[in-house]
């Protein structure tokens, strides 16, 4: 870690809040994706079935993996982080899982890093859904894009600073550092 007087700041996301908001996300994008379904092809229909609900669970579980391995994709791409540097997990403790590199990025690097997984996970996934005219992919999209309601979180938080300040990101907990320029 940074010397404490390397630090400029701290962003700490209370994950109690982020858990609400993204149950309401959950939500109000489950029913705003089925209306837009419904205004696309005209009627929606969804069959319950225990291999339709297992699909459903695998699928949920794949994306989530998948929005991890965007985060990682995204230190790489944006930050250039060596993949030597990073780590991911799931940290069972805070129920979360979670994509890391020791290296401080960019800010402006850390934004796009932060919203890479919104876009491949979760608006691709809907836009796929409506497009083959797959309800359920609609829900999984929207369902992902509620999950990173704690990317959004830490998003809004590093807005408020320059582009080129440097973010290290937390190993362990859902924190990032602001680190003073040199």
């Amino acid at each position: 870690m940074e010397n404490r007087e390397d630090i400029l700041s701290i962003i700490e996301i209370d994950l109690k809040k982020v858990a609400w908001v993204s149950l309401i996300m959950t939500a109000v994008f489950s029913i705003a994706g089925i209306i837009m379904y419904v205004f696309l092809h005209g009627s929606v229909q969804i069959t319950f079935s225990f291999l339709g609900f297992l699909l459903i669970c695998v699928g949920y579980v794949l994306l989530i993996v998948l929005h991890e391995c965007f985060h990682l994709i995204g230190f790489w791409v944006f930050g250039k982080a060596p993949w030597s540097s990073m780590d991911y997990g799931v940290n069972l403790k805070l129920g979360i899982a979670y994509a890391t590199t020791s290296i401080p990025l960019p800010n402006q690097a850390m934004k796009k890093v932060l919203l890479l997984p919104f876009w491949t996970t979760g608006i691709v996934p809907m836009i796929l859904g409506y497009s083959i005219q797959s309800p359920m992919l609609v829900l999984l999209g929207a369902w992902l894009i509620a999950g990173a309601a704690g990317d959004f979180a830490m998003y809004k938080e590093l807005r408020k600073y320059p582009a080129d300040v440097l973010i290290k990101d937390d190993p362990i907990k859902p924190k990032l550092y602001v680190l003073r320029k040199s």
